[in-house]
Order: C-alpha cells, then structure tokens, then sequence
C-alpha cells in the first residue's frame, strides 16, 4: 500500500521515532527520507501491506508510523523497520536509533547528551524542569499530536533525572 501523508494518519497510529545524532545535511535528508519511503511503501505484516506514513522534523528526528486499523505491525516487521535504520546508519556514518542520549532544547537549538550528562547539567543548575525536552519513547502519533513529544522536562519520564 503506498505511504500516506503523516497528517492523514488517525491518533492512534503507532509510532516509532528515530533521532540522529546531529541535523541532518541537505544530502542525508534526501537519502533518509528516499530510503524510509522505499521501506514502507512495500512494508508488509505476514504479507498483508501496511497503511504508512513518515515525517522529518528539526532536520533530525524521522517519525515513522502504522495506521494498525486494517492491518497491525508484526514483531518481524517492525524488526525490518529496525533493520532498515540499521543500514541507513551505516550508510550514513550517522546514529539513528539510539535511544539512550537525552535531546533538549538549548535556546534555539537542539542538543543530545548522554543521560548521565544531562543529571551533571542538572545538578549544575543548566537544565531544570522548564527545560524542553523531547520524549522519543512515545508509541502514538496522538501523543505528538498532543504536546507531549515537545514538552517541559517537569511533564515527561525526564523528571526522573531531578
């Protein structure tokens, strides 16, 4: 089935968020996002077609997601998907799909530490519970829809880290 825009998605779409170490130039931007659209546009679940969709926002952060009303994303599929991110990685010599760095806003621009690092900002008094972070944990794209992708550290998981 072929890709749908991201928009068109319903708020219960399931979600998968990829962050990128760094913004993406230009060039990886186009190669990013012609390999994603190959990928679901033949993404399949036991050879019944997915109705997809993907977004890239802040040159960075690549949203893919399933509209699981017809047909629901399987284990082996959502490794394919992995698998993918893999490839675009190494092809790129850029990180993709790990989740272990905390993205914030810092003023204008986006910054992506390491977790024990963000707690060494925090108890240096750089960050606190105002501080915008961004939460690529969310499984929705009503959760985006919603504000809690974008949000203050003080109303996501990070609040933990104070």
């Amino acid at each position: 089935m072929p890709r749908i825009d991201f928009d068109q998605l319903p708020p219960d779409a399931r979600l998968w968020i990829f962050a990128a170490q760094g913004s993406l130039t230009a060039g990886e931007q186009t190669q990013v996002l012609g390999a994603v659209d190959g990928f679901i546009e033949q993404w399949a679940a036991h050879d019944r077609p997915l109705t997809t969709a993907r977004d890239l926002r802040y040159d960075r952060f690549i949203f893919v997601a399933v509209d699981e009303r017809a047909a629901g994303a399987s284990g082996c599929s959502i490794d394919a998907l992995v698998n993918q991110m893999k490839r675009l990685e190494a092809a790129l010599g850029v990180e993709l799909i790990n989740h272990g760095p905390v993205l914030y806003r810092d003023g204008e621009e986006i910054a992506r530490v390491e977790r024990f690092q963000f707690m060494e900002l925090v108890e240096k008094g750089a960050v606190n519970t105002d501080t915008v972070v961004f939460d690529n944990t969310l499984t929705t794209v009503g959760d985006v829809r919603n504000g809690r992708w974008e949000l203050p550290a003080g109303q996501s998981w990070h609040k933990a880290l104070f």
